[in-house]
């Protein structure tokens, strides 16, 4: 089990991470206190992947509101905590945590881009503190294999280098995310 922090850098906001890749899947465990849009909010999130860095389940909580969990096939069929099919987000693959960094490695990590190579993918964006999944469309750039990727939120406009870790962790999220060091 490991433990990182990052902080925000668009104003108050922290997030404490655990993440396990051991046995063959990935388990990640998150809280983020944070701001959006001058409101205030806590998030707790529970990711698991399998062994290729494909969604099999999500779930949500804000604190003193909502909770959404979603369960996905691996292949982009996804279904909510009842059962119900999302159709608004078939055919995603990879899930976007608007109030963290972490979700950025699970395109990285699955796509496995050569050096130059880029891809355009849709993914299953989830707002917070709202927590509505919304189909959007990104693209992800190796710049350094196993180092830097360049982010494209094709749906914003919007492109920044990441830099990651050996556990493809972000490191470095120009002004969003930045990674606070080890204690």
């Amino acid at each position: 089990m490991r433990e990182v922090r990052w902080a925000s850098e668009e104003g108050e906001g922290i997030e404490h991470l655990a993440f396990d890749a051991s046995g063959g899947a990935i388990r990640v465990e998150s809280v983020v206190v944070g701001q959006r849009y001058g409101k205030a909010y806590g998030l707790c999130y529970t990711v698991h992947c399998d062994a290729q860095w494909r969604v099999t389940y999500a779930a949500f909580r804000v604190m003193g509101g909502a909770s959404f969990a979603m369960h996905g096939d691996g292949l982009g069929h996804w279904r909510d905590g009842a059962g119900r099919a999302l159709d608004a987000i078939e055919g995603c693959i990879d899930i976007d945590i608007a109030a963290t960094p972490f979700t950025n490695t699970l395109p990285i990590r699955r796509l496995g881009l050569a050096r130059g190579e880029r891809r355009p993918i849709d993914v299953a964006y989830i707002a917070a503190p709202e927590l509505e999944a919304t189909r959007v469309a990104q693209a992800y750039t190796c710049i350094e294999p196993d180092r830097i990727y360049r982010y494209e939120g094709i749906f914003r406009h919007f492109t920044a280098e990441l830099r990651i870790d050996d556990d493809g962790l972000v490191i470095d999220y120009p002004t969003l995310f930045r990674r606070l060091p080890a204690r």
